[in-house]
C-alpha cells in the first residue's frame, strides 16, 4: 500500500499494482455484494452431432429432444420454442426416449470442479413434461463417461441398459423404477457405439460397436453373450448401427455399407456343441451405401431408414428390403448421424456437421438448428441490432439474430477466426485471423471491403474506438496496431504500432474520448497507450486510474480485481465484459461457468451469480447492445448460450460507486508520493 493510493494483486506469485481511482475515497470500507441482475437460460444454439449418435428423437408434444454440451434441449419445431433439461453437470454424451414417450434417460461424461475434483458420471431419467428428475442412476458406477443408454420395451420400459466409457465398456441394467442395479458385465474393449433390448424379449440385448456384434441374454442376474459370426461375410471393420425388423430379424448398418440381416436359425450342434441354443445368424445382405451406414431407423408398417456417411444419402427401404426412395442432404451439412421419424412422411434429420435438417424425401430439406463444428473464440454483439457474430476454428463466420434464434448466414474463409468487432456505425465487421490476416465484411452485401495483414501471428483482438475513427488490432506477435478508419468503416490506413509488451496481447480497451488504450497480454501485464500522441507507452501507469473506459473487456485492471479467486493461474479467466450501464460485469472462466458480478468489482473474493450449462472453458461473453442479454460462448463443446438478463435496477454504477465512499469529490485530486 503506498497511502491508500494502490493495493497489488496477485497471479502466479506475481504482483501486480492496482492504483485506486481518486472517487474511491475509502476502499477499505467497500462492500461487495452480486449484483441485483441475475441470468435466465434463453437459447441454445448448436446440436452435437459430430460425435455422438442416436441423439435426437421427435416427442408426441411436437418437440425434438437433442442435446449440446450439458444441456438437453426440447426444441418445438413448428412455435420455435426451446425449453432445456439441465441437470447434468459435465457435457451430455447419450440420449434415449422410453417406450411411453414422455421419459427420457440421458447420459454424462465425468466432469471436474473447479478444485480439480472429478464428479461422477450418470444417467438421469426425467419427465420431458415436467422436466421433473424421476431417477438417478449409476452414480459412482460408470468410469469416464456413459456413452449409450436403452429403455427395455416388452414390459413398458421396466429396464434400463448402459454402457460406460471405460476401458472394458462395462454393459449393466438397472430397475428404473428404483434405480438398482441388476446385472453387470465386462463387454469389449474396443468402441461400443449402440445397445438396445429385444422389443419382444428383454431378456435379449444387443450391442454393436468396432469389428463386433454382440447378442447377450440377461437371466438370474448374469449377462451372457454370443458373438455375431460373419462367417463367408467380409468382417466389417465398424458395425455402426443396428434395429429390429417386425419379424424379429436383426438389421445392421456398417462401415462397408451394408445391411446385413441377421436372422434365429437352430443352433448348429455340430460346431456350437450340444448345449447351443438357436443363434443369431446372416440370412443376407442388402448393398445399401457408399461408405458407412451411420444409421437405421423404423417406420411404421415395418418400411426402413437408411443413412450413409460418405455419400449423405437417405434410403427408404420396404419391409423386404427392397429400395423405395432416396434423396441427399447438401454436403456443407455433413454425413447422415441419426434420423427420427415425424410422421411417416416427415423426417428430423441430425448431422456430422452440428446441423438438424426438416423435411421428406418430396420436398427436400432444410435446417431448423445449425452450430460450429470446432473450437470458437471470436464473438461480437452488434452496436444497435439484436444480431451477434461468431468465427472459429471450422472456418465459419456466422451472422445470429438473438430475437428469432436463427443464423442469418454463415460463410467460409481461407483461415480460421479469433476475434470479431463491429464498427460503431454497426455497417461492416471486422474479423481477425490465425495467420495475422484481417478481413472486414459487409454485413449486408457479406463481401470483404478491406483487408490487410499484420505480422504473421494469430490475432487475438479487434477493437474499434468508440466513434469508430480507429481500429486496434491486438497480435500474438506482442504488438497493437492502429489503423485510421474512414468512408463508414470501409478504408484502412495504419496509424501506427504500440510496440512495448514483452509478451502476446490478449485483451484490449478504448478510453471514452478514444485517445487512450489499456492493454493486457500474456505475461498479466497491464499497459496504457497514448494513440492520439503517436502510440507512446504511458510509463506512469498512475496517471491512467481515473481515466473511463469506453469498454470494459482486459480481465485485469482495478474495477475487475474481485473476479479472480485467490491463487489463480492467469489462464483461469478467459474473458469478461461489463454491461453497457456499467452495473455488472459476466465473466467467462476456465471452468465452464460464466459468472455474473456487481461492477465495478475491486475487492478479492466479491460474490457472484453463477451459471453452468457449457462443458467445456468458456471462451468468451459479450452483452448486446440493450443488455437485455448476454451470449456465452464454449470453445471444445461448439455451443453457444444466449441468457436473459433479469432484475435489473436503475441508475448506473457511477452512483454506486460514489456512495460507497464517505466523501466522493468530483474532481480528482493532484497526485501525490
Amino acid at each position: 500500500y503506498s497511502q491508500g493510493q494502490s493495493i497489488k494483486m496477485f497471479i502466479r506469485g506475481r504482483p501486480i499494482t492496482m492504483y485506486i481511482p481518486s472517487n474511491i475515497q475509502n476502499y477499505e470500507d467497500l462492500k461487495m455484494e452480486p449484483p441485483s441482475e441475475k441470468l435466465e437460460l434463453d437459447w441454445v444454439y448448436g446440436y452435437r452431432g459430430r460425435d455422438c449418435r442416436a441423439n435426437l428423437y421427435f416427442l408426441p408434444t411436437g418437440e425434438a429432444v437433442y442435446f449440446i454440451a450439458c444441456v438437453v434441449v426440447l426444441y418445438h419445431v413448428n412455435n420455435r420454442t426451446q425449453r432445456h433439461y439441465r441437470k447434468h453437470t459435465d457435457c451430455v454424451r447419450c440420449l434415449t426416449l422410453h417406450p411411453d414417450k414422455v421419459r427420457v434417460a440421458s447420459g454424462q461424461m465425468a466432469g471436474v470442479d473447479k478444485d480439480g475434483k472429478p464428479l461422477q458420471p450418470c444417467v438421469h431419467i426425467w419427465d420431458s413434461t415436467t422436466l421433473a428428475t424421476l431417477q438417478q442412476i449409476g452414480l459412482g458406477t460408470f468410469e469416464r463417461g456413459v456413452g449409450s443408454v436403452a429403455f427395455s420395451f416388452a414390459d413398458s420400459g421396466a429396464f434400463l441398459c448402459v454402457i460406460d466409457d471405460s476401458n472394458e465398456h462395462m454393459l449393466s441394467v438397472w430397475d428404473c423404477a428404483k434405480g438398482t442395479k441388476h446385472a453387470e458385465v465386462k463387454s469389449t474393449n474396443e468402441a461400443v457405439f449402440a445397445v438396445e433390448f429385444n422389443p419382444s424379449d428383454s431378456t435379449n440385448i444387443i450391442t454393436c460397436g468396432k469389428s463386433h456384434v454382440y447378442f447377450w441374454t440377461h437371466s438370474a442376474g448374469q449377462l451372457t453373450k454370443k458373438q455375431g459370426i460373419f462367417g463367408k461375410y467380409k468382417k466389417p471393420k465398424f458395425i455402426q448401427c443396428f434395429v429390429f425388423s417386425l419379424t424379429g430379424d436383426v438389421l445392421t448398418g456398417d462401415s462397408e455399407g451394408n445391411i446385413l440381416t441377421w436372422g434365429k436359425s437352430a443352433a448348429d450342434v455340430k460346431t456350437l456343441g450340444k448345449g447351443a441354443k438357436e443363434t443369431y445368424q446372416i440370412m443376407r445382405q442388402t448393398r445399401a451405401h457408399e461408405g458407412s451406414v451411420f444409421t437405421l431407423c423404423n417406420l411404421q408398417g415395418g418400411a426402413l431408414l437408411s443413412g450413409g456417411g460418405k455419400d449423405r444419402k437417405i434410403i427408404r427401404w420396404s419391409a423386404d428390403l427392397a429400395p423405395e426412395r432416396e434423396c441427399e442432404i447438401p454436403e456443407k451439412f455433413g454425413a447422415v448421424r441419426t434420423i427420427a421419424d415425424v410422421d411417416g412422411e416427415e423426417l428430423l434429420v441430425g448431422t456430422t456437421r452440428n446441423a438438424i435438417l426438416r423435411g421428406t424425401f418430396s420436398d427436400g430439406f432444410v435446417a431448423i438448428v445449425q452450430g460450429h463444428v470446432d473450437e470458437m473464440w471470436g464473438l461480437a454483439t452488434h452496436p444497435s441490432q439484436n444480431i451477434f457474430l461468431t468465427c472459429g476454428h471450422d472456418r465459419q463466420v456466422c451472422l445470429w439474430n438473438t430475437e428469432e434464434h436463427k443464423l442469418d448466414w454463415c460463410t467460409t474463409l481461407e483461415e480460421y477466426g479469433l476475434c470479431a468487432d463491429f464498427c460503431p456505425n454497426g455497417s461492416v465487421v471486422s474479423v481477425g485471423l490465425s495467420t495475422g490476416r484481417w478481413l472486414v465484411l459487409d454485413l449486408q452485401t457479406r463481401e470483404v471491403v478491406s483487408e490487410s495483414t499484420d505480422g504473421n501471428e494469430q490475432l487475438s483482438v479487434m477493437r474499434y474506438s468508440p466513434d469508430g475513427s480507429f481500429l486496434a488490432v491486438g497480435s500474438h506477435d506482442n504488438f497493437i496496431y492502429i489503423y485510421s478508419v474512414t468512408e463508414s468503416g470501409r478504408r484502412y490506413t495504419r496509424f501506427g504500432r504500440c510496440n512495448g509488451h514483452s509478451s502476446f496481447i490478449t485483451h484490449l480497451d478504448w478510453s471514452k474520448d478514444g485517445k487512450y488504450i489499456m492493454s493486457n497480454s500474456g505475461d498479466y501485464e497491464i499497459l496504457y497507450w497514448d494513440v492520439a500522441a503517436g502510440c507512446k507507452l504511458l510509463r506512469n501507469r498512475f496517471e491512467s486510474k481515473d481515466r473511463e473506459w469506453a469498454s470494459y473487456t482486459c480481465v485485469l485492471g482495478f474495477h475487475v480485481m474481485g473476479v479472480w479467486l485467490e491463487g489463480s493461474d492467469g489462464t483461469d479467466i478467459n474473458a469478461l465484459c461489463r454491461s453497457h450501464s456499467e452495473r455488472v460485469v459476466a465473466v467467462a472462466d476456465d471452468f465452464c461457468k460464466v459468472h455474473l458480478f456487481q461492477y465495478p468489482c475491486p475487492k478479492p473474493k466479491a460474490p457472484s451469480h453463477k451459471y453452468e450449462g457449457h462443458g467445456s472453458h468458456v471462451t468468451n461473453v459479450c452483452f448486446t447492445h440493450s443488455d437485455s442479454h448476454l451470449l456465452s460462448m464454449g470453445g471444445k463443446d461448439t455451443c453457444i448460450l444466449q441468457w436473459r438478463v433479469t432484475g435489473g435496477g436503475v441508475g448506473d454504477s457511477r452512483d454506486r460507486l460514489a456512495s460507497a465512499s464517505s466523501a466522493s469529490t468530483s474532481s480528482p485530486e493532484p497526485a501525490t508520493g
